[in-house]
């Protein structure tokens, strides 16, 4: 599908795995060049080098995003190559500690996963949002997640930075939009990636006694339309909210959970 992207710049945070790599692979085969952002840049060039035999070119940014200053040098890195940045995608997050009540979960684990969850996006939209006003356009994008749409025990730090990450975004896209800048939130449910196969799936199906095929029917079923999300199903609604296709589009979540968070 020709988005009209062809020749746009994107900085992308997390690209190295996951719906990371397949938003970053989605941009490339748009005609999108890219600057990526991450702690492990060894882990990143797999994703960079097929995205250059697309075509695209692309900048590898060393870069801690809970770090206010590696992000302003890598964006001012970044804006002296390309002249320009249009859209930002923030993917990089982490889980937090996973099956802890909150009052388990110490004070270090709760402020570690904040932030990155809120910090990183917050640190990124503030060292970006002064170039996209000087150009009157530019669409964000921050990867949140379904626990921050309905609470999850057990996920208190996690669920807590994916509601701040919520709040981050609407007030950007009330602060912004008179720019012409959009800024909306894609908000993955359980997506069948390497962790869902290798973590998940098999700690249900030993938990329970069942087989892991019968695990990961078990997740499906949680779901209106019965099956998991993927990677691609996560990178084609980024790709929605970073064209001009939703240019009237703001300050929005959008689950993409196959009927979770409606349920």
């Amino acid at each position: 599908m020709d988005l009209k992207m062809n020749g746009q710049v994107a900085v992308v945070t997390g690209p190295a795995k996951g719906m990371g790599a397949a938003i970053t692979r989605a941009f490339a085969e748009e005609g999108v060049d890219l600057a990526l952002f991450g702690r492990d840049t060894g882990a990143i060039e797999p994703v960079a080098e097929a995205c250059r035999a697309m075509g695209r070119a692309v900048e590898i940014v060393a870069c801690d995003v809970t770090d206010a200053a590696m992000v302003e040098a890598g964006i001012a890195r970044v804006f002296e190559r390309f002249g320009r940045i249009d859209i930002l995608v923030n993917v990089a997050g982490g889980t937090g500690p996973i099956g802890k009540s909150g009052i388990e979960t110490t004070p270090e684990e709760f402020d570690e996963i904040v932030s990155l969850n809120v910090g990183g996006p917050f640190h990124m939209i503030r060292a970006i949002a002064p170039i996209m006003q000087r150009q009157r356009y530019g669409k964000i994008v921050n990867v949140g997640g379904t626990f921050g749409m309905r609470g999850k025990a057990g996920r208190l730090s996690y669920s807590s930075s994916k509601w701040g990450l919520r709040g981050l975004t609407k007030s950007f896209a009330l602060e912004l939009g008179p720019d012409n800048i959009n800024v909306n939130c894609v908000a993955p449910g359980m997506v069948a990636g390497p962790r869902f196969h290798t973590k998940v799936v098999p700690e249900m199906a030993a938990r329970l006694g069942i087989t892991e095929e019968e695990a990961a029917q078990r997740h499906a079923d949680d779901y209106a339309l019965k099956r998991v999300s993927t990677d691609e199903d996560i990178a084609a609604a980024t790709l929605f909210l970073a064209s001009d296709v939703s240019r009237q589009i703001t300050g929005v979540d959008l689950p993409v959970d196959g009927g979770w968070a409606a349920l």
